[in-house]
């Protein structure tokens, strides 16, 4: 899981994006990220990123592709909130696991981000589909580029090993993976 930044041009500000990929190294991953995001014209930077391996009490794990019996499904959630007096929408991105997405979305529900970035008169829009406040919500497995969704699968396991994934944060520039 990575997010990636740029400035496209036209823009004033800078974007980003979240992009799900599967290598061994973000090096690996580098010409994935430039063809996710073709309008940023090869001038993306990594913001932060994450190898996903534990989610909710459950171990993910790529496997080649083969019929991976589907009862619990990885959800990538984007909840989008506001502070009062603060001219900005804040994001928190969340990976939840979860059989529906109405599962996964009301365990959203429960972060600290959801009961405390809205205020009265600027509560997050409501998403009427789910019911929930929420920018976006997708499975994972939709996310992945082409390439991945053909050849690769999610396998998602009841795990007791409850540890965090690291999360590494801080600007990285892609023309210093490629050197490496």
């Amino acid at each position: 899981m990575v997010m990636l930044g740029a400035t496209p041009p036209g823009r004033f500000t800078e974007q980003h994006d979240i992009f799900f990929g599967i290598g061994n190294s973000l090096k690996d991953l580098v010409p994935h990220m430039q063809d996710f995001w073709p309008e940023a014209l090869g001038k993306i930077h990594i913001d932060a990123w994450r190898e996903v391996s534990h989610v909710d009490g459950f171990e993910i794990s790529v496997v080649p592709k083969e019929s991976v019996p589907h009862r619990q499904h990885l959800f990538f959630i984007n909840l989008g909130g506001y502070r009062e007096n603060e001219f900005e929408e804040y994001h928190y991105k969340v990976l939840a696991v979860g059989k529906t997405l109405a599962e996964a979305s009301k365990k959203s529900k429960q972060t600290a981000f959801y009961k405390h970035y809205s205020f009265k008169g600027a509560e997050s829009h409501i998403d009427d589909k789910f019911g929930i406040d929420v920018d976006d919500i997708y499975k994972v497995e939709d996310m992945l580029p082409g390439a991945f969704r053909e050849n690769y699968a999610l396998r998602i396991n009841p795990s007791p090993d409850v540890r965090a994934d690291k999360l590494h944060i801080g600007y990285v520039k892609i023309e210093k993976l490629l050197k490496k």
